[in-house]
């Protein structure tokens, strides 16, 4: 199975050695890159190689394009090289380019799905966070305070067992981090993310996204992809406007997915990204999987 993660798998100079040493690796980029300049004045290949002027990191509408080329590069290696993926399925953002992996959606789609939705998201930055925390989410409801349940603050992902995402408000996440703290429970901020995703915060977004999103074309699926937004085979050509509001907007189902996956015989687990970040989640969720990583932050290997 390949794996591709949301946000949060990013650093500055991921992929460098593969931009110097392989050519279908820039091959891939390039091509994803001319795809997304139909919708961004700006290059992910510049962002990728640092060129002078480069935007910078620290916007959602650079980070998830720069990650979607650098993830769908990557998987094209994977397959390059001979592995052919017996499933696939995505995280949150990392569906995106999932879906483009698995042929549901064009390039052209995935270019303007992972542009156009980030740029979106813009007005709801510094107005929200993110965190990731040891926990089940009922032992997370109880702790929290209940007036800010699923008004203030949501589950943003189960990802395992006791592994679960909180996104909301920054101020009542951080009065939650205090109790979190007070019981002696894990949790840390989602780096590089300033703005509530899977949370009420996108409502407001509803009607932009089904405009923005309406001339997509989705496709049948050509390797089988399991959605961890509705948890279940997508087989049909419905990855449609809705569906990528709802990938915004709802609990990421990660955990349900792998338990699914694992028991009807998928052992083992590709992380098609620069680092891994749900390679714990999916040995959480089952002790008997194999998992692999792609790339690793600040670590010249590949």
């Amino acid at each position: 199975v390949l794996v591709f993660p949301g946000q949060g798998s990013q650093w500055v100079g991921m992929g460098q050695r593969l931009w110097e040493t392989s050519p279908l690796y820039r091959d891939t980029i390039r091509e994803v890159d001319a795809a997304l300049s139909e919708y961004i004045d700006w290059s992910v290949t510049d962002v990728l190689t640092g060129k002078p002027g480069a935007p910078t990191w620290d916007h959602v509408d650079v980070i998830q394009p720069v990650l979607f080329t650098a993830m769908t590069a990557l998987a094209t290696l994977w397959q390059h090289h001979g592995l052919t993926p017996d499933a696939i399925i995505g995280h949150s953002q990392g569906e995106i380019a999932a879906a483009y992996t698995a042929g549901a959606l064009t390039l052209q789609d995935a270019a303007r799905i992972t542009t156009l939705r980030s740029k979106a998201l813009l007005p709801l930055t510094g107005h929200g966070t993110m965190i990731s925390v040891l926990a089940p989410p009922e032992k997370i409801q109880e702790i929290a305070n209940p007036d800010h349940w699923n008004t203030r603050i949501w589950i943003a992902a189960h990802n395992a067992p006791n592994t679960t995402t909180i996104t909301g408000d920054p101020d009542a996440i951080t009065h939650l981090t205090q109790q979190l703290s007070h019981h002696r429970i894990m949790r840390w901020q989602l780096p590089g993310v300033d703005f509530a995703a899977h949370s009420g915060h996108i409502d407001q977004l509803h009607n932009e996204l089904q405009h923005i999103l309406a001339p997509i074309t989705p496709q049948k699926p050509t390797t089988p992809f399991y959605s961890t937004t509705d948890n279940t085979w997508i087989t049909d050509t419905t990855l449609d406007a809705d569906y990528w509001y709802r990938n915004l907007r709802q609990p990421v189902l990660f955990q349900p997915a792998i338990e699914h996956l694992t028991n009807n015989g998928y052992t083992t687990y590709i992380e098609t990204s620069p680092h891994p970040t749900l390679t714990p989640s999916i040995h959480e969720t089952n002790p008997n999987t194999t998992t692999i990583h792609t790339l690793h932050n600040n670590q010249n290997d590949t």
